[in-house]
Parts: structure tokens; sequence; C-alpha cells
């Protein structure tokens, strides 16, 4: 037991179950949504009662535990629900960090992701993973660390997932006056059959000069030869 702290409100195991629901999510969780995960524990691991409460009770109880071991972070209410979240002293540190990721270019799946996003907005998690076949958490948060995608609600499906939507950076980011601007999907194939085309015109123009250069190598030996027997 950590000193200078009373007895937890439940055994260590709920707190570091708890813990480590807060720690792997990319959206705040509601204690609705806590409970109901707690739920899957055991009839004798399942704290008593399981319920708001309790799971508030617990959440204290962490942030009590961190302030004491002298931890960088808290647990946090945002938007709704519980999210872990560092101090503010360390705002600047986290600035330089966003600024530095900022630099770095866009992956083939951030962009495949931000198109999703783009052109089915509002979105969710789930969906854009439907569509892309991997999972967003990493891409979602990358996008969302270069202000080009934002939350910009929940969806009235079960459990109320985040919705998510591109920003006015994205649009100063892609030079778009608005998102009436984007390319139509049509126009988008007929681009990428012409880049296509281009491509096999360049394949086929480097195959027939290679075609013309060994002719040319065939020609200057078979010269060689009849210079030699005569």
């Amino acid at each position: 037991m950590t000193p200078d702290l009373p007895p937890p409100p439940v055994s260590r195991q709920i707190l570091d179950v708890l813990e480590a629901l807060l720690f792997a999510t990319d959206e705040p969780l509601s204690t609705g949504q806590l409970t109901e995960l707690l739920e899957y524990l055991s009839e004798q691991d399942r704290p008593r009662p399981l319920n708001a409460d309790t799971i508030l009770s617990c959440i204290a109880y962490m942030n009590r535990e961190y302030e004491v071991q002298g931890r960088t972070f808290r647990i946090k209410p945002i938007a709704g629900g519980y999210q872990f979240a560092t101090l503010p002293e360390f705002g600047i540190w986290l600035g330089r960090l966003v600024r530095e990721r900022s630099k770095r270019k866009l992956s083939v799946s951030a962009l495949e992701s931000l198109a999703v996003i783009a052109y089915k907005q509002p979105v969710t998690k789930p969906e854009i993973e439907a569509i892309r076949g991997v999972n967003a958490d990493y891409v979602l948060r990358t996008l969302m660390e270069r202000n080009l995608v934002t939350i910009v609600g929940r969806a009235s499906t079960p459990g109320r997932p985040l919705l998510y939507g591109t920003t006015r950076e994205f649009l100063k980011h892609f030079g778009l006056n608005d998102l009436a601007d984007l390319p139509k999907p049509r126009e988008i194939d007929e681009l990428m059959a012409e880049a296509e085309y281009e491509v096999e015109k360049r394949m086929l123009r480097e195959l027939e000069e290679k075609r013309e250069a060994e002719e040319g190598k065939d020609e200057a030996s078979g010269l060689h030869l009849v210079d030699g027997d005569e």
C-alpha cells in the first residue's frame, strides 16, 4: 500500500483494471461505460456496489495516489467522461512535442484515413476502421495533433461513439475554400487513370529505349565479327 494513503475503496485488481482502461482509451470513458466494463469481472471480484459513485471514489483514490507518488498526470473529467491528462506545468514540453510531430509528413495510412473522414464526415472511428480494414487509433491521434481533424459530436448509435470531421486547418493545408471544392470521386478515378496511363507510357518508352539499345549492341557486335573474318 502506498504511504500516506487510506485503504483503497476497492481491491487493487479493480484499480489496476480501471487504470488500464483509462490509459488505453483514445476517448473519454463515462462512469456508465466503466461500470459496464467492470461487469465482465467475476461475481466475487466485482466491487459492491458497482455504480457511478464507486467509479468516482476509485478515480479520486487513484488521483491521490498519483499525487503522493509525484506522477506527472491525473485522471481528468473531459467531455462527459474521464481520461488521463498531464499536469498543466508540463504543457510547454507537450507543445514542443506536438510542434516536432507536426513537421513530419503525413503517412499514406494517415492520408487514406483523412480522405475517408473528408468524404464521409461526420464519421466514427469504427466506420473509418471498417472502410480501411485496420485500427485507426494512432492515425486519428496524428491527424488531431496536426489539427486536420477534430471531434464534432457523438453518434446516436449505441455507445454514442465520437464523430470526427475536418477542420479549417485541413482546408488551408490542401488549399481549399470549402469542402465543396473537394474533388469528386469520379474526378479522382479519372486522375488515377491518367496517372496510370502516364506510368504505362513511361514504362513502354523505357522498354522501347532499352530494346533499341540492345539491338544497337547486337548490330555493333555483328559488324565486329564481320571485320574480324576479313
